[in-house]
Parts: C-alpha cells; structure tokens; sequence
C-alpha cells in the first residue's frame, strides 16, 4: 500500500516556515562556529543552543529511538570527508584545516518540522587539485539542489525534481571536467507532522513520473555527491554512511513547501530568493 503524501493548508505551511526560519538561524551559528581546532561536538552545542532559546525541539536527537535503544544521540549529524551523512558528532572529533564537514540539522516549533544541510569546509580547502576538486563539488552539491527546487511546482510531477537534480550533476561533471558520484539509496522526503514521510525523492529519475505535487505538499530535497563512485557503507555505529572508495562527500538539503501560487523554501533565511534566482523562479512569501 502507497503512503499518502500529507497535505497542509496555507496557514500550516507557515508554521513550518516558523519552523524553518528557526533552522535557518541555528545552521548559520553552526557554520560560523567551523573552525580548525573545534570539535564536532561543540557545533552540536551551538546549533542545539539556538533552536532552544528559539523554542524549538530537534528532531534529530533520540530519532528512531525504540526500546532501550536511545536513537541518534545527537541534535545534529556531523559528516566529515569520507562520510556522507549521519556522522556523530563527538568531543574527540576535532576539525582540522581543509576538511569537509556536511551539517545536517532539524528541528521542530509547535508540531511541524524543519530539515536543512549545508556543507563547508574547515578553514581554507586543500591546496592543488585536491582542493579545487572539492570546492567543485560543494558547489555542484549546492547547485543540484537548488534545480531540483526549481523544478517543484503544483501539478507537477515528483520525478520533475528527480530528473532537474540527475541533470545537474550531469552538467557540472561536463562543466567541471570531474565524475561526480550521485548517492542513491539515500535521498529526500515529504516533512510535516513528522520529519520523514512520504514521498521519497530520488536524486535521479525521469521528468513526467511519479505523484503528482498537489499544493500543500512539503518536501526536503538532499542530493549528495562524491569525488568518487557512489557506492556506501555504513560503519559499526550504525548511523555514519561513508563512501566505499573514501572520496570525500557533500550534502545540501532544504525543506520546501509548495502552494497553488508557487513554491517557499521554508528553511532558507530569505524563502529561496537567492538561491533561486539564476533559475528564473521567485519565491512567494509565507512569512
């Protein structure tokens, strides 16, 4: 049996965006907490700290708790080079200069939930290609998604967004003369009432597929990419997926919300407006 994708009205899409607003400040605190010599642990700390005082619980801690089993122990995940997503963040894992560190944070405000990655590097990147490979693919990352937001719209097809973020990556590898790894398996997600529900949104697939996006439809759009072949692991904690070939990774997420009169990037400071401009696509406001 197919899992109904959760509809919300105009006014429930702005309390996510609350929601959203609330993500976007405390993913911001914990990017300008990235330095070398500071451990994972101490960005979980200031994130954490934010989404406190703002009123808002995270979503990420204690998820998928069950028994005595306590869950991702965590506000946040921490993914470090090699590691794709789910990294644990940890007082002995200090950042050192020119790692690449993915942050992927969420949180909720008055029931609704927000979900957003970034990813950054520590200091100034590797010197030589190295380097250059990745600030490539952190931006390609980033690209990826903001096309697949742009292809989001009412009536739309889910598998528009699919395909707009497979043909991206496939064009920054041709822009950028590099195979970038396109992780599946892993990838977005309908948000609401809960952080993870229905639909699944592939990083790859075929325009015209898939359920229609009826407006009131929230989505979290997450390409991650490698700097080698696509194939992962998932090391003995259980959580941090790692690439098979140890090239490093990237991760972008945002949280989306989709109306009859176009679309709102929930969990971006200005709604999207920036980051959706070179692709011709203006945000509504919902705040």
């Amino acid at each position: 049996m197919v899992e109904a994708i959760q509809l919300k009205t105009r006014g429930e899409l702005q309390a996510m965006r609350a929601a959203g607003r609330l993500l976007a400040e405390a993913i911001a605190a914990g990017r300008a907490a990235v330095t070398p010599g500071c451990s994972t642990l101490q960005i979980n700390d200031v994130i954490a700290s934010v989404i406190a005082d703002g009123g808002g619980t995270s979503n990420f801690l204690h998820y998928g708790a069950q028994g005595s089993d306590p869950g991702f122990p965590a506000t946040i995940c921490a993914s470090v080079n090699d590691e794709v997503v789910h990294g644990i963040p940890a007082a002995d894992r200090i950042l050192v200069e020119g790692d690449l560190l993915s942050i992927d944070a969420g949180c909720i405000v008055d029931g609704w939930h927000a979900d957003s990655a970034v990813s950054v590097h520590v200091g100034e990147p590797i010197e030589g290609d190295q380097g250059a490979a990745e600030v490539d693919l952190i931006n390609a990352c980033e690209r990826a998604m903001w096309v697949g937001i742009a292809a989001a719209r009412a009536h739309g097809r889910l598998g528009d967004i699919s395909a707009a973020i497979e043909q991206s990556v496939a064009w920054s590898s041709r822009a950028d003369g590099r195979r970038y790894g396109s992780v599946s398996g892993y990838g977005g997600h309908g948000i609401g009432t809960a952080m993870h529900m229905a639909p699944f949104v592939a990083n790859q697939g075929k325009r015209g597929k898939g359920p229609r996006l009826a407006p009131g439809t929230a989505l979290a759009i997450e390409p991650m990419l490698t700097l080698g072949r696509p194939g992962t692991r998932v090391l003995a904690d259980n959580w941090t997926v790692v690439t098979k070939d140890g090239a490093r990774a990237a991760h972008w997420e945002h949280s989306i919300g989709i109306s009859e009169d176009g679309i709102c990037v929930l969990t971006a400071a200005d709604g999207g407006a920036a980051g959706l401009l070179p692709f011709g696509v203006t945000p509504i406001s919902l705040d």
